[in-house]
């Protein structure tokens, strides 16, 4: 495994956002540990990056799980000696049920993946990038639009969302004395399996069904790259790359 590139870690990096991420940052010549809970996926995304596989080391994980967590900078800091990027998108939902209809097991399965996985992965990070040399690194949280409006049906996911805002800020904060940058991208209608669902019509605030726009993945790849590309002493802390037609801002 090359070593003398930039090491990258994606979580969820087995579809959508994370393999699209992930490879652009291996054309970047980033080493990237990429990571999810299929062995079957992550290979395929280590395939998809073909001339630069080599530079790809798929490790299954469940951010959600501590020891599991541990297990994955353990292998990250035993294999390349530091972790120079944290891309935090690993992320799950609950089914579009009312509010009052949702179970506690629905609602702590979202919480565990999308905000306690944040923050382990998070924690591991500060402290392989506090103590490594050149010290500090760069950590991006995957927002989300649910990070600023929910839709209808989604309490889980956009609580979840509004706490990584938080968690973001937080981090900002709290790595300013070890060179640790933080920054979170929002992002809206992404054209991955997650939002194919846009495409046959989606429930509106309004209770009306109608079909959104989506956008290219690439764009929120490239958005990420931008991020990780600047030096440590400059920071994106909010970025949001979206579908220009969505029904976001305004009144829909």
């Amino acid at each position: 495994m090359p070593n003398n590139s930039k090491i990258a870690l994606v979580t969820g990096a087995g579809s959508g956002i994370g393999r699209a991420t992930a490879l652009a940052l291996l054309r970047e010549s980033y080493s990237v540990v990429l990571a999810g809970r299929h062995a079957q996926t992550l290979e395929e995304t280590a395939a998809q990056a073909k001339g630069d596989a080599a530079r790809a080391l798929p490790i299954v994980a469940d951010i959600s799980d501590p020891e599991s967590v541990r297990k994955l900078f353990e292998k990250i800091k035993e294999t390349f000696g530091r972790l120079d990027l944290l891309f935090n998108n690993a992320g799950t939902s609950a089914p579009p049920l009312p509010l009052e209809e949702l179970t506690i097991e629905q609602w702590r399965r979202v919480v565990d993946v999308n905000l306690t996985g944040a923050f382990l992965c998070t924690q591991a990070a500060f402290r392989l990038m506090k103590e490594q040399s050149p010290r500090g690194g760069r950590i991006i949280n995957n927002g989300s639009i649910s990070a600023h409006t929910p839709r209808p049906n989604s309490a889980p996911y956009t609580a979840t969302k509004h706490a990584i805002t938080g968690l973001t800020k937080s981090t900002a904060l709290d790595g300013r004395k070890y060179d640790i940058a933080c920054g979170q991208i929002d992002i809206g209608n992404a054209d991955t399996d997650m939002t194919a669902r846009m495409k046959q019509g989606i429930l509106q605030a309004n209770g009306q069904i109608a079909v959104e726009p989506t956008m290219d993945v690439e764009h929120v790849a490239r958005a990420v790259v931008y991020m990780a590309s600047l030096p440590l002493d400059a920071n994106v802390l909010f970025l949001t790359v979206m579908a220009t037609k969505m029904p976001f801002v305004g009144r829909g």
